[in-house]
Parts: C-alpha cells; sequence; structure tokens
C-alpha cells in the first residue's frame, strides 16, 4: 500500500480546458462556453492549466471560426499573470499533423510564449531522442519551461523488446545525457493501456539517475478504468505531478476527477495541491454553460477493449464525431479489430497523436479498401521513415506497399530537414489575398498546409478571409412540427416521369447502411436527375457520380471540368472524411456533362459531385 510517513504534496496540472475538451469534444468547443469557468478555477486556487497545442490548437481554427492565439490570450487574461499555462505540442510536427521545419517551430515557440505559454509539453510519438532533443531548443530559447515526455502505451501484442520499463528507462537516460535544458520529465499514457508495474518500475529507475529537484510527471486517461490505480503505482514510484480534471468532462477518456484522486489519497501521507472540496462549483458552471453540447457515450464511457487497441482519448472523441458525421459510425468496432494489426506492421510507434491518427486511418483504409490496399499518408511515411525511427522494423512488406503508393523511397535522414519549409509559401499565400503578413497570420497558415491540399480549403485562409467551417457538437433541437392539414380523400400516387434519386437508410440487426437508390418509370431513362450545387448548373442527362460516403464530407479537389473526356475508374474529384484525402472516381467512360459542387462544399451521397454523358 502507498504510504509515506512525511506529508507530501502532488502538483496537479488541470486539464478541463485542453485534455478534457479534446477528449470529450475534439475541441470543438467555443471559448465562451469555457472562460468562465477558468476564470473562477483560478480564483479558486488553481494555479496549473493546461490551456492550449494539440487539438485545442487546431479545433477553434478549423471548426469554431476562433484564432487559437487568441482564444489563449483571452485564457491568460482571465487567470491572471501568476498562473502556469501549459500547451502540448508533438515534436517535428509541433500543433500540426505533418512534419514542420525547424524554421516553422521556432515561429511556433515565439507565438506560444508571447500568447501566454509558460510551460511546453514535448513529445515525439516514435520515441525519437534525436527528434526530442532538436525539438526541445525552440521551447527552451523561447523562455517556457521545457518539459520533456516519455511516450508510454500498453502493447496490444506481445513484445519484450519496447514499450517495457528499460525501453522507457533508455530512453530517459539518453535525454539526460544529451545535455539538453530539461526543466521536467513526463511519462505520457495518451491512451491509458500501460498496467500499473510498468509505470512502478519506471518511475524507480528513473528517480535514480535524474537530479531531485527535477520534477517528474505523469499523464494518463481514464479510457480503460485503469487511471486513479496507474497514478497511485506512479506517485509509489517517485511521480510529483499529475493531471486530473472535472466533471462533465472527466474520466472516460478524460484524466480521471480531482475527487476521485483526492479519495484515493487519503490516509496516505499524499496529498494534492488543489482544494477538492471546491471543484464542485466547477462543475456546475461547465453543467450550466455546456448544457446545450451533444455529449457522447462513446467518449464519457469507460471501455476496457481499449486494452486491444490503445487508442487516445483524445482521438477516440474526434474520431468519433468524424465517423458519426459521416454516416459511418457502423464500422467502428471492424477499425477497432484492425488496430493491433497495424500497430504491429507499423513498428509499434506510440498511439499519440499524429500516430494515433494515422494509426486509425490505415485500420480505417483497411476496412473499407481491403488490407494494405491503400496506403494512408500519415501512415506510409511513418513505416518509411520521415517522421523518424520506430520502435521495432515495420513490416518489410507494407514499407514496399507504402513506397509504390505514395512514390516515396525509405528515408533514414533528419525529419525536419526533409520537412517542407512553407514560410515562403504561407507568406506569398497571403500576400495573394491582400491578407496581412505577420508572424501570426504566417504560422496559421503554414500550419495547415499539407501537401496535396489546395490553399483554397487551407483552414488558415479560410479563417482569415472570413470563410471558417463551422461544426459545434450541439444537441439537436427538434423542429416545431406543422399543424396537421385537414385529411384529404384518398387518390392515385402522382405518376413518376422521371428518374428520382433519393436515399434508404437499412437497420439490420443493429447496423444501419444507408444506400442512394434511383427510382424510374418502366421503359425511363437509366440516368438519375443531378442535384446541382448552388450557382452551379446541372447537366440534366448522363451518370451522376456520388460521394461513396453517406453522411457529410467535403469536396477538397476536383480534377476535371465540363468537357473534359473520361475514362472508368479515373480519379475525377476527392472528398476529405476523417481528416483524409479519398478519391472518387469515374463510374464509367464518357464526357464531362457538367460539375455541379466546388472545391470546400459539404456533400452527401445524394448530391451528384458532377454528370457523365
Amino acid at each position: 500500500m502507498i504510504f509515506t510517513e512525511k506529508a507530501r504534496k502532488i502538483r496537479v496540472m488541470f486539464t478541463t480546458f485542453r485534455d478534457g475538451l479534446q477528449s470529450s469534444f475534439g475541441g470543438k468547443v467555443r471559448l465562451i462556453d469555457i472562460l468562465p469557468a477558468m476564470k473562477r478555477s483560478a480564483e479558486l486556487g488553481i494555479r496549473h492549466f493546461e490551456f492550449g497545442g494539440g487539438a485545442r490548437y487546431q479545433a477553434p481554427l478549423m471548426y469554431l471560426g476562433e484564432d487559437p492565439f487568441e482564444d489563449m490570450k483571452n485564457m491568460r487574461e482571465a487567470v491572471g499573470p501568476d498562473v502556469d499555462l501549459q500547451i502540448l505540442t508533438r515534436s517535428v510536427s509541433g500543433v500540426t499533423l505533418t512534419t514542420q521545419s525547424m524554421e516553422g517551430l521556432t515561429l511556433q515557440g515565439k507565438l506560444m510564449k508571447e500568447y501566454g505559454t509558460t510551460w511546453d509539453r514535448n513529445f515525439d510519438y516514435m520515441n525519437d531522442v534525436d527528434n526530442l532533443i532538436k525539438t526541445g531548443k525552440p521551447i527552451v530559447d523561447g523562455g517556457m519551461h521545457h518539459q520533456v515526455c516519455i511516450a508510454l502505451m500498453g502493447m496490444p501484442f506481445h513484445s519484450d523488446k519496447v514499450h517495457t520499463a528499460d525501453f522507457y528507462y533508455n530512453i530517459g537516460k539518453r535525454l539526460l545525457e544529451s545535455g539538453m535544458h530539461i526543466d521536467s520529465i513526463c511519462l505520457k499514457d495518451a491512451s491509458g493501456t500501460t498496467d500499473p508495474k510498468t509505470i512502478y518500475d519506471t518511475a524507480v529507475a528513473l528517480r535514480k539517475i535524474m537530479p531531485p529537484e527535477m520534477p517528474l510527471w505523469q499523464h494518463t486517461h481514464d479510457t480503460a478504468s485503469m487511471a486513479v490505480a496507474c497514478y497511485m503505482a506512479g506517485i509509489e514510484g517517485g511521480v510529483n505531478g499529475i493531471d486530473l480534471s472535472v466533471r462533465p468532462m472527466a474520466s472516460g477518456t478524460v484524466q480521471p476527477d480531482v475527487r476521485s484522486m483526492d479519495h484515493a489519497l487519503k490516509g496516505t501521507g499524499y496529498s494534492l495541491d488543489i482544494d477538492a472540496s471546491k471543484i464542485g462549483e466547477i462543475e456546475d458552471m461547465l453543467n450550466e454553460s455546456m448544457a446545450d453540447y451533444a455529449f457522447n457515450p462513446t467518449t464519457t464511457t469507460a471501455d476496457a477493449r481499449v486494452l486491444g487497441f490503445p487508442m487516445p482519448g483524445g482521438a477516440i472523441g474526434p474520431n468519433v464525431h468524424m465517423m458519426a458525421k459521416a454516416g459511418i459510425l457502423d464500422k467502428y468496432t471492424d477499425i477497432l479489430s484492425e488496430f493491433p494489426i497495424v500497430v504491429e506492421a507499423g513498428g509499434a510507434w506510440t498511439s499519440v497523436t499524429p500516430g494515433s491518427q494515422q494509426y486509425w486511418l490505415q485500420a480505417f483504409n483497411n476496412v473499407l479498401y481491403g488490407r494494405w490496399k491503400k496506403i494512408d499518408a500519415g501512415f506510409g511515411k511513418a513505416v518509411l521513415g520521415y517522421f523518424g525511427k520506430t520502435p521495432l522494423p515495420p513490416d518489410q512488406e507494407v514499407v514496399k506497399a507504402a513506397s509504390r503508393q505514395l512514390e516515396q523511397p525509405v528515408f533514414d535522414g533528419d525529419p525536419l530537414e526533409a520537412a517542407p519549409k512553407n514560410i515562403d509559401a504561407a507568406k506569398a499565400a497571403l500576400q495573394e489575398r491582400n491578407l496581412p503578413v505577420n508572424d501570426k497570420n504566417v504560422f496559421l497558415v503554414l500550419g495547415q498546409m499539407v501537401p496535396g491540399k489546395k490553399i483554397e480549403v487551407n483552414e488558415g485562409i479560410r479563417f482569415l478571409t472570413g470563410k471558417s467551417k463551422i461544426d459545434v457538437p450541439l444537441k439537436k433541437k427538434e423542429e416545431p412540427k406543422p399543424a396537421a392539414a385537414p385529411a384529404a380523400a384518398a387518390g392515385p400516387a402522382p405518376a413518376i416521369t422521371g428518374p428520382v434519386t433519393s436515399r434508404c437508410t437499412v437497420d439490420e440487426n443493429g447496423a444501419r447502411r444507408t444506400f442512394v437508390v434511383t427510382i424510374e418509370p418502366i421503359g425511363g431513362s437509366s440516368a438519375p436527375t443531378p442535384v446541382a450545387a448552388p450557382g452551379v448548373p446541372a447537366a440534366s442527362n448522363g451518370t451522376t457520380v456520388h460521394s461513396s460516403f453517406a453522411g457529410l464530407v467535403e469536396v477538397v479537389d476536383i480534377m476535371v471540368k465540363a468537357g473534359d473526356l473520361v475514362i472508368k475508374g479515373q480519379v475525377v474529384a476527392a472528398v476529405e472524411a476523417m481528416k483524409a484525402k479519398h478519391e472518387i472516381k469515374a463510374p464509367c467512360d464518357g464526357k464531362v456533362a457538367g460539375v455541379n459542387v466546388q472545391i470546400g462544399d459539404e456533400i452527401d451521397s445524394s448530391r451528384s459531385i458532377m454528370t457523365i454523358a
């Protein structure tokens, strides 16, 4: 049993206003709905908050029409100058999902400090020590507390080579011996799947080689109901600080509630530096301010299955929301079953962003298209070496498939050197649109630049031109039902004089499937009437081309125009679903009679993208 005769305080970083938002809603929560509770939390004595980075950099920009830096500035003003505010950065990816140049990361560090950050927690999902050393420099140079992470994960298959206490200890040893300035070390388990014994052994081993004054922090999620037990093991092993939250954004895919941890430590001699008796007031404020938000049971309920698919709480929430929106939530269980296969084939990197998204999208592609038939760009670049060295060698057949499909060779150099240098391109995009060219605007644009992604759908450009996509996960409000019309005499149904295209949803033993159905009169034409985009003329005859996703997806590319000749199977457009690009192919040979959508439109499978005559 954990016990100390000398009373000891355990520091708490309060994660409600960053990881709580990400794990519950993919970060898609308006600042106005949380700021009063954050301000009150500081007034009640909480001195250390997580407030930016990760999805709380991306979501405001991509889905809320909010400037993430201005959000951070407003949070700093709300809590005052003396509170520690912490961000989360992803090594060579920074606060983005792809690799960044050192110039981009240096600009990021400057801006994060300028907008209120005092601590920067930096992790590398590969646990690539060289990456951590190089990307730690902009944090130190920016004047922030540099907290370097050792990323943890429970394995979905057996290995005695990686993700063991010895494996983690050796990473810490190399970091400490590197000569890099380190203010604290964090054991970061984004999926909540590491067992307590491994955490205890790792903490004990690291404490023997860490300077006694250097804090050892611990982060985990309660997805598998293991968080309190793991925190207890970490504290017994020498951990000084832990991450906690408060309902309604606590436990499940988030961190444990402060009150749960406070109760677990009673009588042990350890106590938290937060007064748990005041937490209920914060909960009440959040329940009131977030009453209109739709909490998804998948993110609020513990799920022991995560032990077999180590997916972070911060990724389960966004992916569930995206799958529901795209109309493919029925694939969820199949994707989970594929997860261990892609983890082993990839090389067992930790499932924390962007690694979690790479695993998820490859499992998704394997389910939708067949195993390894479509290599996700992120997953493929990871197995090829563009994000760093994988913990275990990846499956060589998968490496060959990735190289062939992505048309890129295996890479064993510096990911930071291979990353695109986008500062000049971002400046040019701003100048072309007569937008102010300053550090913040440049970073808003370059942080959203992804190879193959058109600048028209760059979320930074969209925000700065007032065209942000708004997607807030609010409860659906019932529309008032119109008064019933007087019953009319029954008569014959109107005759169908031409093809009619509609959607049909079938519920089969709990599995929902949506089909596009065309009904036509006997002897009529087989071509459905195209559904045109507003302001875009549609052709009336021919074969219509549709998205394969029943729910809403975004059109991100159109490769043909009216009059072009196409052949069956040719890629004619692309849509984005689950943050990935999916090709739309011509169903037949012919000539493009009309394009019925524009880049940036949101469509479902009932809306015609184009017509081929």
